[in-house]
């Protein structure tokens, strides 16, 4: 099930928020409330995998409780050490092993053939946010939560399980106990949502429809206009389409009277590097910087030890996002670039160059990304630079250009901190603000009815 879907729209979310808000029922009501629904909507699509889930919790929770009543430091790093290390096994088993046996087989000459094995959705948002709550345990940045269902509700609650943000313990530990809603977080969250659902709608599908029909050709066939055009697409897709569901999760937190943090800051108007992923996916960001960078020694021990820790981040980052040689050099692709800003000072750039270039840089990376294989993306680059077709543009450049218009023009204007701005000048009538948004979602819902193509790019990770 996702966030745009009819039936999550219209049946899941109304009757859990109608069962939530029956008048003067308690904490732990709305509590069995949410971990309910929350166990149904993953249960929606993958009914096996919510035990594995459930076996991540109760693991942690255990490893919580002797990291808890340890007394000596030793004990304390034992158990948290145990406890990682069985995570990372778990998430190994189910999203490396076939990757993993496949290259190996190779190496040794071998026939090579990798394992099929089913990928638990969102694996690797909530393995992670289990591993912040014992980090957090460990490090003394939050208690020991003595009761396992107030540990699944923060694993499972379905606003960000699939997709994140990656949501930690410490910033949601009080709340599960004793957050207070209210109308004005209710409607905040309400909005928010409604945002977050028409980027998705109405700028990730569309943008997302020329990427994939621009990628599936074969690339010695494509005109340099068609391929440019299918990686500023994909740029607009992955951006709208993740932000979108951020934006999503956090409102429909707020609705239920969570907090998450923020997990992107308009990316794209980044001048570096170093900024762009200090906005893109900040909560992962924030995760390796504050349990794998600083853990390391940070920037604490000299240029060398620095680049080996930045290495080892970012070499974990791209794996992070999956089995694939293109994810891993990806990553590595990051890593360079850091690299080199921070021993360069290019990050000083001027602005309007530094921009240009962050942007291109971004997108090169973006077409790694989304592509099968490191020939795929070597191929696909050459065609952006007249070795494909060798024609500028043709007639398949015009007919994907006029299809994708709209998603491409609005995700270039709202890409850019537009719509604080227009919160700013429009702030203070509230009746126009309800009827954008009204009309938004009222296009939104029939463009979900009626469009069979809603894919969630980060549902693979």
């Amino acid at each position: 099930m996702v966030f745009s879907s009819t039936v999550f729209l219209f049946l899941f979310l109304p009757a859990v928020l109608a069962l939530y808000y029956i008048p003067r029922t308690g904490r732990e009501y709305k509590n069995t409330v949410l971990l309910s629904a929350s166990l149904a909507f993953y249960a929606w699509g993958e009914p096996a995998f919510v035990f594995v889930m459930l076996g991540f919790v109760l693991i942690n929770w255990f490893a919580g409780l002797k990291i808890g009543a340890a007394q000596t430091h030793g004990a304390k790093k034992a158990w948290l050490t145990a406890a990682v290390a069985l995570d990372i096994a778990l998430i190994v088993v189910f999203k490396y092993l076939g990757f993993l046996s496949f290259n190996f087989l190779k190496l040794f000459g071998r026939e090579a053939f990798a394992l099929k094995i089913a990928l638990p959705i969102g694996i690797s948002f909530f393995t992670f946010q289990i591993m912040s709550y014992v980090f957090d345990v460990y490090y003394g940045h939050a208690a020991v939560q003595r009761r396992p269902d107030r540990l699944a509700l923060y694993i499972s609650m379905f606003p960000q399980l699939i997709a994140g943000p990656i949501v930690r313990y410490e910033t949601v530990a009080r709340e599960i106990g004793e957050r207070r809603e209210n109308r004005e977080d209710f409607c905040e969250g309400m909005a928010r949502f409604i945002t977050g659902l028409a980027k998705k709608v109405l700028i990730a599908n569309y943008a997302g429809l020329c990427a994939d029909n621009v990628f599936s050709l074969e690339p010695r066939l494509i005109a340099v206009g068609t391929a440019w055009l299918g990686a500023v697409a994909y740029m607009v897709q992955i951006y709208f389409d993740f932000s979108g569901y951020s934006d999503m999760a956090i409102g429909l937190g707020r609705m239920f009277g969570f907090r998450f943090d923020e997990n992107f800051d308009y990316p794209y108007v980044a001048r570096s590097a170093t900024e762009f992923w200090r906005r893109w996916h900040m909560s992962l960001s924030g995760w390796f910087r504050d349990y794998v960078y600083i853990p390391l020694g940070g920037n604490r021990g000299g240029t060398a030890k620095t680049i080996r820790n930045l290495f080892a981040v970012w070499l974990l980052t791209g794996v992070w996002h999956g089995a694939n040689w293109t994810f891993v050099l990806w990553g590595l692709y990051w890593f360079v670039l850091l690299v080199t800003e921070k021993q360069t000072g290019l990050a000083k750039c001027p602005n309007a160059f530094g921009h240009v270039t962050t942007l291109l840089l971004v997108l090169f990376g973006w077409v790694l990304f989304r592509s099968e294989s490191i020939g795929a993306c070597g191929a696909f680059l050459g065609a952006m630079f007249g070795a494909g077709s060798g024609q500028w543009a043709d007639t398949l450049t015009a007919y994907l250009s006029g299809g994708s218009a709209f998603a491409l023009i609005a995700g270039a204007v709202f890409a850019f901190p537009v719509v604080p701005k227009l919160k700013e000048r429009f702030g203070a009538h509230p009746a126009v603000r309800g009827i954008v948004l009204a009309v938004l979602f009222a296009v939104s819902a029939m463009l979900c009815v009626k469009s069979t193509y809603n894919p969630f790019i980060y549902f693979n990770f």
